[in-house]
């Protein structure tokens, strides 16, 4: 199967969890159901994290260290995880990939606000929830910001809250992936009722 690293929000539902990760999943599938109106975006996969971190040599090491550390050594974990963001955040980011994202965000609005948002393939699962552990980035314009910002949500899969909870929870940091979803800010409005208060 040919691995696709961008898919639209309304090409995804459920099923792509693996795909997507929970946050891309489940506003794919909000975005499905008529009369639901979810701000236009799109989703970098998990096959692209997977293969922009494969082309770093010293990370495998990295992760092997990590997972010899104990669950309730707090110094460590954060020396560590900053280390792997920082290699993560250094990694450059193939130019056909990085052409696909420039691509779809074309076709949603370069110069507009976007939100740049973390979507991990461990989030809300029956026995553990990491919501807020990783990281999203609000008001991102034009393609560079956005590609940077993809790179920092990756990286963020290891700050240092939620390398601890996967360590307490016995999860292995090799499986999970991220997926990064990417969509438009909206301009929240209130509307005045016209109706009075009964006295």
């Amino acid at each position: 199967m040919t691995e696709q690293y961008v898919l639209d929000l309304k090409e995804i539902d459920e099923s792509r969890f693996a795909v997507v990760g929970g946050k891309g999943a489940q506003l794919g599938s909000l975005s499905r159901i008529e009369g639901i109106r979810v701000p236009a975006g799109f989703c970098v996969t998990t096959d692209a994290y997977r293969r922009v971190v494969a082309r770093s040599p010293s990370l495998d090491a990295q992760l092997d260290r990590l997972s010899r550390v104990a669950p309730d050594d707090q110094e460590a974990i954060r020396v560590l995880s900053a280390e792997i963001r920082r290699t993560i955040e250094g990694i450059a980011v193939p130019d056909d990939l990085a052409e696909a994202i420039t691509r779809a965000l074309a076709r949603s609005g370069e110069q507009v606000p976007h939100a740049v948002r973390s979507s991990a393939t461990a989030e809300d699962l029956p026995t553990a929830s990491f919501a807020g552990q990783q990281d999203t980035y609000l008001n991102v314009m034009g393609p560079e910001a956005v590609l940077r910002h993809v790179s920092r949500c990756w990286a963020s899969l290891f700050t240092e809250r939620a390398v601890t909870y996967r360590r307490r929870g016995g999860i292995d940091d090799r499986t999970v992936l991220m997926g990064v979803v990417v969509q438009r800010m909206v301009s929240p409005h209130a509307r005045a009722s016209s109706s009075r208060p009964t006295p």
